[in-house]
Parts: structure tokens; sequence; C-alpha cells
């Protein structure tokens, strides 16, 4: 389809990022990456212990960074410097606060029922701590990920930025994002003749 093809997907807890990512990775033919499987270390229960930052990196140029195309999903403006200045496109998703707990909550069941916690577990990630959290993204009073802090990023990017709702349908996302791609590339050929 075309050759140079890095793309960061980013946004809040619950928008649709990683399930956009893979729809994207998928239709693309290209591989997907997810920032949580390189920022935590595997543990059980999961997402409790951090590698290092300079692990973090060596795993990723390790996994994926040198090739021409992949999708990574996640949230890496606080750590992942070198890993931005790759980017060729990034799309950051912005979903609804109700829409984004709505989806966190069934989630939350969901891995509490198949990880075999009972509701309320303190060892269970997926409590009510982190649930709190989510819901404080788009008022920047937390620490960590926020509205605010994503757009002090992406205002830093040299690379194509695209803004999605994350509330419309994924098939949908994915044809506007593949669309808006192909019409760059199609733009850069006129431009420079190739």
């Amino acid at each position: 389809m075309f050759s140079k093809r890095r793309i960061h997907i980013t946004g809040a807890s619950g928008a649709g990022v990683t399930t956009l990512g893979q729809a994207l990775a998928s239709r693309l033919e290209i591989p997907f990456h997810d920032t949580d499987d390189y920022y935590w270390r595997p543990s059980d229960p999961p997402y409790r212990e951090k590698r290092k930052i300079s692990e973090r990196l060596k795993l990723m140029e390790a996994m994926f960074l040198d090739r021409p195309a992949w999708v990574l999903s996640g949230a890496l403006e606080s750590w992942g410097g070198p890993v931005s200045q790759m980017f060729d496109h990034v799309v950051f998703v912005r979903t609804h606060t109700e829409v984004r707990m709505q989806r966190l909550r069934a989630r939350e069941r969901t891995r509490i029922e198949s990880e075999g916690y009972s509701s309320g577990d303190s060892r269970s990630p997926w409590n009510s701590a982190f649930l709190d959290w989510a819901s404080r993204y788009d008022h920047g009073d937390r620490l960590g990920r926020s509205l605010v802090r994503h757009e002090a990023w992406l205002a830093t990017l040299q690379c194509h930025i695209m803004r999605v709702d994350g509330a419309r349908p994924t098939s949908e996302l994915v044809d506007g994002i593949v669309g808006e791609i192909n019409r760059l590339r199609m733009d850069q050929e006129r431009v420079t003749g190739t």
C-alpha cells in the first residue's frame, strides 16, 4: 500500500485506543504493539511493576522500532521521547468521559471474572482507584495521563496528527484514517513527482 507507516494511537483510558490500533494494524497488514506490553513487567496480578524507561525503550527497539511500518497504541508522552521522533502519524482519540467510563467498568467486570478476582478485591488491578483516576482525565487534576498533558505533547510533535471521535464505529475510524494517510501520500507524490 505505502511503505513508511509508523503510526501511534493515543488517548485516555477507555477511549478505544487499543481496539482502534488493532483494527488499523489488521487493515494495513502491519504489526501491532501496545505501550503497556513495554511499560509493565509481567506479573500476577498484572500492571503492578513498571520497567525502567531505559528497559522499555531497549525492548521496543529490539522488537519493532526499526521496521518501516507498525501501529503502536497507548501512552508514552511522559517517557517515550526517542520513539515519538519516529512517528509518521499520530491519531489522537477523544471519547466522552461517560462513554469511556462505561467501557472501563464493563472491561473491569470481564477481567475480574476471567482472572478469578472477586469484586472489590484489592489485589485486582481493575479496582475503584483506577476508575477514579481514569474519570479525571479531562480535568487534569491527577498525576499521569490527562487531556492537558496530551495536548501539550501533541503540540511538540513534528508528524501528521489526526483527531478522531472514539465513540464512532471502529470500522468507520479505520476507513477515515487509511483514507487520510493515502491522501497525504498522493499529495506528496504529486509534489515530489514520484
